[in-house]
Order: structure tokens, then C-alpha cells, then sequence
């Protein structure tokens, strides 16, 4: 490289240290915002994170840093290391999306966005979306303003929004895949419903203590291999996962009495994310690429451990002794190929976080077509809720009786539209990969043994080694060599609950 490539790169990385540094800051104040926050303190929380997403956001509108990136980028075929050259085309992409914002812009911007946050909860505590639906509309139009004011865009203004979560997918993409999921899944849903198989579901609405919960949370961690060095976890209303640093990594889970297996498998979910972000290469981090990788990716990994992993019979195997001596009055009358089916039995509900595997899909589609209605100007913000409501009706044959079970159950729609596809596209990707998997050892086995050393070695190996240096697309055909698909994972569901239903 010359010396000015040289010069140009060290500057760029000095820069996103100190940005790095402000965002990082933000993740700790979102952490709390998020977790033990008092309730009036919450909107200054946000001002104080607001403005410090501000000062990260002005250092890379610096002329001399925008300067320093496109020279990175125009001489990127002169750049010796492969992560740094995947910096540069990171750097210009950015560029390109935020060059005519400002930081009085995205200081607003992100004040919006809290607000919303601090209304989402303020609302489902009442169960009212009245107080939502003001700072709503101003998400929608922020989202819609931000994706004019890009240099270089998609024709269709959702999916741009798509390609933020989940690069190089469309809305052409995704209708594909979602019509093939209604033409295999709706007809087994009928059949599952009418099927005479009767599963034993009494036990899991017995009580339990927090406290018991809380034994259970860890103890799922350590089985999975979560480093609690590295790691911790704590109680939220929404339960997510936040690395907040290289050895920073935070889960959060949470508890109901009646519903034991709630926390058990937010958990493991929220499990798979932290060790996504504690088995990554140090060297992303080292070279500013350590957020490359998409939420589909890190959905199907959280996905992965939480159904494929989770809900499997080695693991009901591995995990049910466990849960009889730290849940007795529940356990004690339960066996363990009751407990299997009872963790994944079908039963078509409200609330998205607590869906069963097989109907969990439908939950996707449903906030993919309002996201598009919205996004579009297709729906009026004050007829959401109904619009929800029908939509339940009309897939699951359900109906939300009020707006906390209904449209105010997740978060998301605080922080902008997009995401909630990643999930569906984190179980297909997982699918294919825990076939590839399969070629390579007993799955089944290792995880009935506890061997998750084998486990996560494996998916650090395949799955998280690349997942920053690769989009999505080209990141699963070099995994399991074959071109994306849905195919396997409605493969998969077909064959276990036809199984399991004995249909």
C-alpha cells in the first residue's frame, strides 16, 4: 500500500475509536433504559443517549473523515488486508445513506426514536395505542424522510428499509417466499388442528417463582456455553441481547408466573445472540467490521439454539432431570417425552415471543404486510390496531381483545420498520445449516450428551467466522453450498409434526 493509503486508514481507524467509544456509551444507556431505568427517568435517559449518538454521528460527518473513507474506497484494490477492504466498501455504503443528514438532523431523528420508545411503554402498560400512535407516525415519517435524503437507493422505499436489516433481500424476495409458505403451511395447520393426538398441556401453567426461573435461566446459559466472564443477564419488559463490547455481552429475559417455559426458551434464544457476539473473530472488532453481519444472520442463530436446539428431544433429554429438581411442583408428575411435546405443541395464538414453532411464521407475515401497508401510506396509523386484529382473525383464528396483546406486544415499530423478517429468514438460513451440520456429526447425539463444545465449535467455524465479511446470500451458499432456499425449513416442519401429530 502507499503511504497515503497508509496515512488515510490509520486516520479512518483513530476516528471510528472515538466513535466507537460515544456508541458504545449508548449501548450502556439503552441497556438501562431498557432494564432498571425508573419510569420518569427514562425520556432524559434517552436526551443523554441522543446526544451522544450525536457526537458519534459528527465525527464520520467530519469532511476530512468523509475524504479519508472514498479515498479508502476508490484505492480499496490496493489495500492489502481483505477486513479492511470490507471496511472501505462498509464506509462508502454508509456514506451514501447519511451524506445529506446532518447531525441537527440525526440528533432529531434520535430523539424521535426515544420518545417513541418511552410511548411504546408507556402505552402497553395501559394497553392504550392512542399514546403510541403520535410518536408512531413520526418513526413512519422519519423512516420515509431518511430513505429520500439517500444518495444512492432502491426504487421501493421499503425495500430499503429491508436491505438495512438484511442486505441484497426485496419485497419481491420475500413475497415468494411467504406465498410458498402459506401453500405448504396453511393446509398442515388444518390437518394439525384436526388431528386426534391428544398433548398434555395442564403443566405448564402451574406457578413458579421468579427465583426459580432465574436458577433455570442461568443454568440454560451454562449448558449452551455462555461465558458469564464475558456475559450477564438480567429482567426486561421485551427481552433482547446487547454487546456492548467485545467482552461485554448482556441478555435479558423475562419472568411469569404462570408460564415456566416463557423464560426458559427467551433464554435460549437470547442465548444463541450473545454467543453469536462472544465466538466472533476479534479481529472484525479490531478492523471496525464486528456489525457486518445481518439481524437474519443472528436471527437464525438465536432461532437455531432456541428450536432446533432447544425444542429437540436430545435436549428435553439432556435438560430434563434439571428442570424436575429446580421446578418440583411443576415436574413432578410430568415425563420427559411430556415435557418434549408439551415444547412444542401447536396452538395458535396472540402473542408473537410466546408463538409454538410451526405457527410462529404467520406472526412474520402478518408484520411484514402492515409493514408495507405503512411504510407505503397504504394504512391510516389510528387503524392499525384493527387492521392487526384482522389479520389474526384471518391467519389464526384468533383475536386480540385489547391493544397490550395485540399490537403493542413488540417493540420494534419504536425504532423504524424492517426487522421483523429477519426472524422468518433467521429459521429458513438455520434450516440449511443444520442439515450441513448433520453431514458432519450426530447432532442429535452431541446435544443429548451436553457436548456443546462440538456444537459451537462447529457454528464458529461455519456459521460466525465469516457472517461479518459476507452478505447473506453469498454467507449461506459458502455454509452449506447450495443457493438460499425455503425449501428446507418447511421441509422440517412438515416432518416433525407429522410426526408428532401422527397425521
Amino acid at each position: 500500500m502507499t503511504q497515503e493509503l497508509l496515512e488515510r486508514l490509520d486516520f479512518v481507524k483513530k476516528t471510528l475509536r472515538d466513535v466507537e467509544s460515544y456508541e458504545h456509551a449508548c449501548r450502556v444507556l439503552n441497556f438501562d433504559q431498557e432494564t432498571i431505568c425508573p419510569p420518569e427517568g427514562m425520556e432524559e435517559q434517552g436526551e443523554v443517549r441522543a446526544f451522544l449518538s450525536t457526537k458519534a454521528f459528527e465525527l464520520i460527518k467530519q469532511p476530512s473523515f468523509t475524504e479519508a473513507a472514498e479515498y479508502l474506497y476508490q484505492h480499496k484494490d490496493e489495500i492489502d488486508n481483505g477486513p479492511d477492504r470490507i471496511l472501505a466498501d462498509d464506509l462508502h455504503r454508509e456514506y451514501l445513506k447519511i451524506k445529506n443528514i446532518t447531525p441537527a438532523m440525526d440528533h432529531e431523528f434520535s430523539l424521535i426514536y426515544n420518545k417513541s420508545f418511552v410511548d411504546w411503554l408507556n402505552a402497553k402498560q395501559k394497553s392504550d395505542f392512542s399514546i403510541f400512535a403520535p410518536s408512531l407516525k413520526k418513526v413512519r415519517d422519519v423512516e420515509v424522510k431518511k430513505v429520500t435524503l439517500r444518495e444512492d437507493k432502491l426504487p421501493d422505499t421499503y425495500d430499503n428499509l429491508l436491505d438495512d436489516y438484511e442486505r441484497g433481500m426485496t419485497t419481491h424476495d420475500l413475497d415468494v417466499i411467504f406465498n410458498r409458505c402459506r401453500e405448504r403451511l396453511v393446509p398442515l395447520l388444518k390437518k394439525i388442528q384436526a388431528a386426534e393426538k391428544n398433548i398434555r398441556k395442564d403443566f405448564l401453567t402451574r406457578t413458579v417463582t421468579d427465583e426459580q426461573q432465574q436458577r433455570m435461566s442461568r443454568y440454560l446459559l451454562e449448558t449452551m456455553g455462555f461465558d458469564f466472564n464475558r456475559g450477564a443477564f438480567t429482567t426486561t419488559e421485551h427481552p433482547f441481547t446487547d454487546g456492548l463490547g467485545r467482552n461485554d455481552v448482556r441478555v435479558t429475559t423475562h419472568y411469569y408466573p404462570q408460564m415456566f417455559c416463557s423464560s426458559m426458551f427467551s433464554i435460549i434464544h437470547e442465548g444463541g445472540h450473545a454467543l453469536f457476539e462472544m465466538y466472533q473473530p476479534g479481529e472484525d472488532w479490531e478492523h471496525y467490521i464486528n456489525n457486518d453481519k445481518t439481524m437474519g444472520m443472528h436471527e437464525s442463530v438465536s432461532r437455531f439454539y432456541e428450536n432446533r436446539i432447544g425444542r429437540s428431544k436430545g435436549f428435553i433429554h439432556l435438560i430434563y432431570d434439571e428442570t424436575r429438581k429446580i421446578f418440583p411442583d411443576v415436574m413432578h408428575d410430568v415425563s420427559e417425552r411430556e415435557l418434549y411435546e408439551a415444547v412444542n405443541v401447536v396452538s395458535p395464538s396472540l402473542v408473537r415471543t410466546e408463538a409454538d414453532e410451526f405457527t410462529y411464521t404467520f406472526h412474520i407475515m402478518i408484520r411484514y404486510e402492515l409493514e408495507k401497508m405503512i411504510v407505503n401510506g397504504n394504512a391510516k396509523i389510528e387503524d392499525l390496531p384493527e387492521l392487526w386484529n384482522d389479520k389474526y382473525e384471518e391467519y389464526l383464528g384468533v383475536r386480540p381483545q385489547n391493544d397490550k396483546e395485540g399490537i403493542l406486544q413488540d417493540v420494534h415499530w419504536a425504532s423504524g420498520f424492517g426487522y421483523f423478517t429477519t426472524y422468518a429468514l433467521g429459521n429458513m438460513y438455520n434450516a440449511m445449516y443444520y442439515n450441513r451440520m448433520c453431514r458432519d456429526f450426530d447432532v442429535e447425539q452431541a446435544v443429548s450428551a451436553g457436548d456443546f463444545a462440538k456444537i459451537n465449535g462447529w457454528m464458529k467455524e461455519h456459521v460466525w467466522k465469516n457472517a461479518d465479511r459476507q452478505p447473506p446470500k453469498e454467507w449461506i451458499r459458502e455454509i452449506t453450498g447450495e443457493d438460499f432456499s425455503v425449501e428446507p425449513f418447511l421441509g422440517y416442519l412438515e416432518k416433525k409434526y407429522t410426526t408428532l401429530y401422527e397425521i
